[in-house]
């Protein structure tokens, strides 16, 4: 199985698309806080998400719970300013993949720890100017699908 985390998410309608592909995808979302929003039994039931319950999610308080948690591991982050094509990593079960904030992305001092582990979508619109970045959700079903065809999950 395979680990999405999401960097302090902001934007509640991202994380919840992200939590559809998730339980799709049979993935564990990993949501590192503080949070934009409520994900609370009752804020949940009263946005409709019926697949909420069927979702694997562990909601980490802060970025030192999340890093106890991954432990040795040494996951993957996504981002435009990684140096491998999202395409050519060599992903596997249990590989976790982390996403940052919609607004300030991840800290320098992730960057900096997993400099070797970073990947990114190619995004031609950006040279012309007319975008800066994919949306959080389509970002992780792109990347999410494709280390899952390479781990062999799917």
């Amino acid at each position: 199985m395979l680990h999405v985390a999401l960097y302090r998410p902001a934007i509640p309608q991202n994380t919840g698309a992200i939590a559809r592909q998730c339980v799709g995808m049979n993935t564990h979302l990993h949501l590192i806080g503080p949070l934009g929003f409520d994900i609370s039994d009752h804020a949940v039931k009263r946005a409709g998400l019926d697949y909420w319950p069927h979702l694997t999610l562990t909601h980490h308080d802060d970025d030192e719970r999340f890093l106890a948690w991954l432990g040795g591991r040494l996951p993957w982050l996504v981002t435009k300013h990684g140096p491998t094509r999202f395409d050519r990593a060599p992903y596997a079960d249990d590989d976790v993949l982390i996403f940052g904030n919609e607004n300030t992305g991840l800290p320098d001092t992730w960057h900096q720890r997993w400099s070797n582990r970073r990947v990114f979508i190619p995004m031609p619109g950006a040279a012309t100017g007319n975008v800066r970045s994919y949306n959080l959700a389509n970002a992780v079903a792109i990347v999410l699908a494709q280390a899952g065809v390479r781990a062999g999950l799917f």
